[in-house]
């Protein structure tokens, strides 16, 4: 079940003929799907002798002063820019939560605004946007079901009535908790939500990655990652959680053109236990290669404590194999917290 990959060397590649893409799904349908999708992972998972392992070393943090070097984490929370049907806008609230401004509607990815998650200390930066000064909510994308992905506490936020655009299996708990407009995807699978300027569709596409939240729910429901496409044709691709492999070639081949692909960078350290399911940055920019994307923005750094590396470290190593790339400096989208862009049309 495991593949083996290698690294590609960085450097420009051509766009793919995108391939014919799927008639969209009906919105809030409801669907059986099988008990596990253990048979999705392209890698096994770490056992009792791993996490032991990972233990004995001592490596479940950075070194203490590491963290100093917390402070110097770049945070500029600012005013959401002003949109208007026709333009792509994000902002990174931190981690992995984006503000997808696309096609008149405004789309969450994996909110998480608590200043907690379970299992790890509180967030070494604020929120890069309040709450309060969001825009209504059109639309919740999940990528799967971990708990600093999955923040139910921040869910709870929203109206009952918010569309959310889960992993195949994820359905159940959302429901449980009163969210009325639920849809569940399966891989290569896409739904529409209705916008002003047309449609904005919403692919589920594959990643490198794994699923659980409780000590009997290993891989009971999906993961993966999201390519939204506005009514004009612009495309942004949200990676969630994921390690390197194939499937960010096969997922450029899918959809030729994308303008801004949404990339992981930390969460690596140590490898031989984080390799399979976190892109270190120089996977990120290879990833970003693959994909054929013309612009990377980095994101799941700087904002929970879930590995060994230092705070800083994914921001100057993504830099380093970026410009090593040889590719326009300006088409790195290294946003601070709070931080937005708007794509050229």
């Amino acid at each position: 079940m495991t593949e083996q990959t290698e690294r590609p060397v960085a450097g420009p590649r051509p766009l793919a003929t995108p391939r014919p893409l799927a008639a969209p799904r009906p919105l809030g349908e409801n669907r059986l799907w099988p008990k596990s999708f253990a048979d999705r992972l392209t890698a096994p998972l770490p056992g009792v002798r791993a996490l032991a392992r990972l233990a004995r070393e001592g490596r479940l943090r950075p070194r203490a002063e590491a963290l100093r070097d917390a402070a110097a984490l770049p945070v500029a929370p600012g005013p959401l820019p002003a949109v208007d049907a026709r333009t792509t806008a994000v902002t990174w609230a931190g981690h992995a939560s984006w503000i997808l401004r696309v096609g008149g509607l405004t789309v969450l990815t994996d909110p998480v605004w608590s200043r907690r998650i379970l299992g790890t200390p509180a967030r070494l930066t604020p929120v890069g946007v309040r709450w309060e000064d969001l825009p209504p909510v059109d639309a919740v994308l999940i990528s799967h079901n971990h708990y600093d992905h999955l923040d139910a506490p921040t869910l709870k936020r929203l109206p009952r009535d918010t569309p959310l655009l889960l992993p195949a299996g994820l359905a159940r708990w959302a429901r449980r908790r009163r969210f009325t407009r639920v849809t569940e995807l399966d891989w290569w699978e896409a739904v529409e939500l209705p916008g002003p300027a047309g449609p904005v569709r919403c692919d589920f596409v594959p990643a490198h990655h794994w699923s659980k939240r409780t000590l009997t729910d290993t891989c009971r429901s999906l993961w993966g990652g999201w390519v939204l496409t506005a009514p004009g044709g612009q495309r942004v691709y949200f990676a969630g959680d994921t390690g390197y492999g194939h499937w960010f070639e096969r997922i450029g081949r899918r959809f030729g053109g994308i303008d801004l692909a949404l990339l992981p960078i930390g969460a690596y350290d140590p490898r031989w236990m984080l390799g399979t399911v976190h892109t270190d940055p120089e996977e990120a920019v290879a990833a970003c290669q693959d994909l054929g994307a013309r612009v990377m923005a980095p994101m799941h750094w700087s904002t929970f404590i879930l590995s060994a590396e230092p705070p800083l470290e994914p921001l100057h190593r993504v830099r380093a194999a970026w410009e090593a790339t040889g590719r326009p400096r300006e088409d790195l989208w290294d946003l601070p917290v709070g931080g937005s862009r708007v794509l050229p049309r």
